[in-house]
């Protein structure tokens, strides 16, 4: 119990503390423009307020890893805890934050053009060949989860009929202006993210259940005898310096109205992951022994583990609830890995966005590969 709750606190310090370290470093500039003001467009580039870009941020980096990677890491017992800690305070964030604000501080720049930048042309061309691979297998992957999901929680709709819908949503979050369906549809799904996240986090504690996660060990808790190194930092991606979310940060760099709010909206979303990552893990070891966690997620992933601690704390109600926060992760990152994928595209082919024609142009054939 005492684990699960010094590692929530020592990250909500990391926040407080050690985020003021990183941006003393970078050194902010107060009065310096962002782009988005700087390259309003209307579409891409939009002052959006402090707290939207942060749920936004959130919900871009977090795909299931918060949740999924954590309950199969639960497996190795509390040692899993250190490294969600450590790695969001001194890895996760930190890449995130400078990732983030070195875009801001170029235009709004992706990653194969602060490659280009920085390591030359050549390597700009690596970088955008692995980049667009990355978001269309990850924005691919992102529709079969939840359809998956939903045809669990939705009484038989057919798979198919999820997969289209989900396609049609992401097409349509691709080619709009990001304040007109994301900007307006997060906060709806943060609310449900969040309080499912802190429902489970409360029934843990209201439960009894708490009492039942393992104090802190170093101990190989895996019952199959896995090595807790390399495996559980694969495991336990959450913590980790991030491809994913160094594609993700950029969307918000072109939306960041002040350079000191990157401590919040880039620091800050990445320990809420973490944060996030603690509650799913320990539910997981509160409610399962190592064999029986192995089991259950051998049969059926981590979305069967996710199900039944849902169910067991929540409720079918609550559970249901729960289920849906989960569902909402892979939809908000799978949604801006083809809105990033379409920007990236459009900057290497040196693409105006402003103009819908120009999106529909990009994001057409992405969408029919």
């Amino acid at each position: 119990m005492y684990s699960f709750i010094g590692g929530v606190i020592l990250l909500i310090l990391g926040y407080i503390f050690y985020s003021k370290v990183i941006v003393k470093n970078f050194g902010i500039v107060p009065e310096r423009e962002t782009p988005a003001y700087v390259l309003e467009d209307g579409n891409d580039f939009v002052p959006m307020s402090q707290n939207k870009n942060w749920l936004i941020q959130l919900l871009n980096i977090a795909g299931t890893g918060p949740i999924f990677g954590p309950i199969m890491g639960a497996l190795y017992g509390p040692v899993a805890f250190i490294w969600i800690v450590i790695g969001n305070i001194f890895a996760g964030a930190v890449h995130d934050y400078y990732l983030g604000m070195i875009s801001l501080r170029n235009n709004g720049d992706h990653l194969p053009a602060l490659a280009g930048k920085y390591l030359g042309n050549f390597m700009k061309h690596i970088v955008n060949l692995f980049s667009a691979l990355l978001l269309l297998l990850v924005g691919t992957v992102f529709v079969t989860t939840p359809a998956s999901l939903l045809e669990g929680i939705s009484g038989g709709i057919n798979h198919w009929i999820w997969v289209v819908i989900i396609f049609a949503y992401y097409f349509l979050s691709t080619i709009l202006p990001i304040d007109k369906i994301i900007g307006r549809i997060y906060p709806i799904f943060g609310a449900i993210l969040l309080i499912a996240c802190v429902g489970v986090g409360i029934t843990l504690f209201t439960s009894g259940n708490i009492v039942n996660v393992p104090e802190l060990t170093l101990q190989n808790m895996h019952p199959e005898g896995v090595s807790i190194i390399p495996g559980l930092f694969f495991t336990i991606s959450c913590g980790a310096m991030s491809g994913f979310h160094a594609t993700q940060s950029p969307i918000i760099s072109r939306t960041v109205q002040k350079e000191e709010q990157g401590r919040y909206v880039f620091y800050g979303a990445m320990i809420a992951e973490g944060v996030i990552a603690m509650i799913w893990a320990a539910a997981a070891m509160a409610l399962f022994d190592g064999q029986t966690l192995s089991q259950i997620i051998a049969s059926g992933t981590a979305s069967a583990a996710v199900s039944d601690i849902a169910l067991t704390l929540l409720g079918t109600f609550g559970g249901t609830l729960a289920i849906l926060g989960v569902i909402v992760l892979p939809i908000t990152s799978g949604d801006t890995a083809f809105r990033s994928l379409r920007m990236i595209i459009a900057d290497y082919i040196n693409l105006i966005q402003k103009p819908l024609k120009n999106r529909f142009a990009v994001a057409v054939p992405i969408f029919c590969d």
